[in-house]
């Protein structure tokens, strides 16, 4: 009888620290997101401060050149774009600044794009960037950076070059619920541990000498 008791009371305590528990995750999260959409409206009234380049499509790099001519101060960072010579030659052609653009090498994916991207516009003290990328990537692009860039307290804006030939990304919904759920859990686990990468170039220390015309390949293009 007193081991049914001791049972009893022991299934009691559990489940009532399981409900105090998700009580207290539910309010701390509530609170978390509270604040979060408190700073994402005042990021919204803010001027683009930064500009970040999805790679997948050259059109998009040549997007980019035209907005450095006409926006020459502000940032540009493009996500494992194309090859950094085939970059060099569209920025030089377009007579477009190289000193604010900088090359992420590091993602093999557009969950990776972000997560990259992210502690490199953190450290320009990003507060709302213009996200480039083809009308073929959304709404993917755009949910996994609202999610993702959003939850850091940066504002999104979605602009689209438009694609030309077959598009760089091809979407369906399997990936695309996928990313998403991928995506939610980083959230939280990026608030404790944000990797960074490791190989991050200056545009303008790219050296079209040393890089031989049959060792890159461009991909075709029509200004």
């Amino acid at each position: 009888m007193a081991s049914l008791l001791n049972n009893s009371k022991l299934r009691r305590f559990l489940v009532y620290g399981l409900l105090i528990f998700f009580v207290a995750g539910a309010l701390i999260t509530g609170q978390w997101l509270l604040k979060v959409h408190s700073v994402l409206q005042k990021s919204a009234s803010e001027p683009v401060s930064a500009i970040l380049v999805l790679g997948g499509s050259i059109q998009r790099e040549i997007y980019a050149a035209e907005l450095a001519k006409t926006n020459p101060k502000i940032p540009i960072l493009i996500s494992q774009g194309s090859a950094d010579p085939c970059i060099w030659l569209l920025f030089q052609r377009a007579g477009a600044p190289l000193d604010q653009v900088l090359l992420e090498k590091c993602a093999h994916s557009t969950f990776d794009n972000f997560k990259f991207s992210l502690p490199i516009l953190q450290s320009w003290q990003v507060k709302k960037v213009k996200v480039i990328t083809s009308p073929s990537h959304l709404p993917r692009a755009q949910w996994l950076a609202q999610i993702m860039l959003g939850s850091h307290g940066i504002w999104v804006d979605i602009e689209l070059a438009q694609q030309k030939g077959m598009p760089g990304n091809r979407e369906f919904w399997l990936k695309t619920s996928l990313d998403l759920i991928r995506a939610t859990v980083w959230v939280f686990l990026s608030q404790f541990n944000l990797p960074e990468c490791s190989n991050v170039i200056p545009l303008s220390s790219v050296d079209i000498q040393t890089w031989h015309p049959d060792s890159f390949k461009c991909e075709k293009y029509i200004f």
